[in-house]
């Protein structure tokens, strides 16, 4: 019979895999070794930009800068960049009705207390007047809320069939967030040195509430929430800020790592906090100059992009006891020295 196979029949080494001729091996010395030829060294870290130590030399030729112009940064007038760019929303996108439902007795009554923004209090029919009852139609009537009495059929489907109500809800208006780049446009304009934080991944509403209440305590002129996986300002958050949330603004960035880098070409430096950062915060350089403290969540710490885009990583110093600081509390312990170190420092 006629062999069509084209290798001859019996043929010792005969293979039916077809082999190039041509090429070197794969895993051969030489490939390896042509691989390498016309490698340049390896660049010093602080030529690599992501490297700290590059990180470090960008920042500090940044400053050198800024004090050759003698300015403190953005200047009233000039233009801001990201107006048109990923943060053009105004505000968070809202369903035809985005209010939030405050409910229970003690809830709407500290809610009241805390002037939290509402605009309806709701009451079951024939609810048991107990003293918080009382004070809660009393601080609405001095408000000036109006109070409608429904059936508590009503009641539920309002507040949700899950919710343990107790007879009263608070409706809750959704609340109105600034732009960044107006927020940095009017503390311009005020003729004072820029001082924000940032959140990154935040998700508890009483960390957002905390950090109002330092910002406003320490100087700041506000906070910057991601539009996306970040806690929004909610009646929780309104009430930890004791009050603050009606004197600092919040705004909210379609893209932080955008509104960060913004910031940054107006002579803002971005400061990021992280237990493993390779600046201490006591006695902090950029201190005097206009920051954005950026705070990560207390599980992942900062992103990878929002790390990479902070000009330094900061350290708060512990002791070995405790692992790591609430987000709320590294925030305040982190504005409070730098609120110090400027004050020193323009005593100077």
């Amino acid at each position: 019979m006629k062999n069509t196979s084209g290798a001859r029949k019996g043929r010792p080494g005969s293979s039916a895999v077809r082999q190039g001729s041509k090429g070197k091996q794969v895993g051969s010395g030489g490939q390896g070794r042509q691989a390498l030829e016309g490698k340049k060294p390896t660049p010093a870290a602080e030529d690599r930009p992501y490297h700290p130590a590059g990180k470090a030399k960008a920042a500090r030729e940044r400053l050198e800068a800024a004090r050759g112009r003698g300015g403190a940064g953005p200047r009233a007038g000039s233009p801001i960049a990201g107006r048109g760019g990923p943060d053009a929303p105004r505000r968070r996108p809202k369903s035809a009705d985005d209010s939030e439902m405050v409910t229970g007795r003690n809830s709407v009554v500290e809610a009241l207390r805390t002037r939290v923004p509402a605009t309806t209090l709701y009451i079951a029919a024939r609810i048991e007047m107990d003293e918080r009852t009382k004070e809660i139609l009393q601080l609405a009537t001095r408000r000036g809320l109006p109070i409608l009495e429904v059936m508590r059929p009503e009641l539920d489907r309002i507040t949700g069939h899950d919710s343990v109500h107790q007879g009263v809800a608070l409706k809750v208006p959704p609340y109105e967030y600034a732009h960044p780049v107006d927020m940095l446009e009017a503390a311009v304009k005020r003729q004072q040195k820029p001082l924000f934080v940032a959140l990154d991944g935040i998700t508890d509403p009483r960390n957002l509430g905390a950090i109002i209440r330092s910002v406003a305590a320490f100087g700041g002129q506000g906070v910057i929430v991601p539009q996306r996986r970040s806690v929004g300002l909610t009646a929780s958050a309104w009430k930890t800020s004791a009050g603050a949330a009606a004197r600092i603004p919040v705004a909210m960035a379609a893209n932080l790592t955008q509104t960060l880098k913004s910031y940054k070409e107006q002579g803002v430096f971005v400061i990021g906090l992280d237990g493993d950062g390779d600046v201490m915060l006591p006695g902090l350089e950029l201190a005097d100059r206009p920051i954005v403290v950026v705070v990560g969540s207390e599980g992942k710490g900062l992103s990878r992009i929002v790390a990479e885009t902070c000009d330094m990583i900061v350290s708060v110093p512990i002791t070995g006891a405790v692992e790591s600081l609430n987000a709320g509390i590294a925030a305040s312990v982190t504005l409070y020295e730098i609120s110090k170190l400027r004050a020193e420092r323009s005593k100077k």
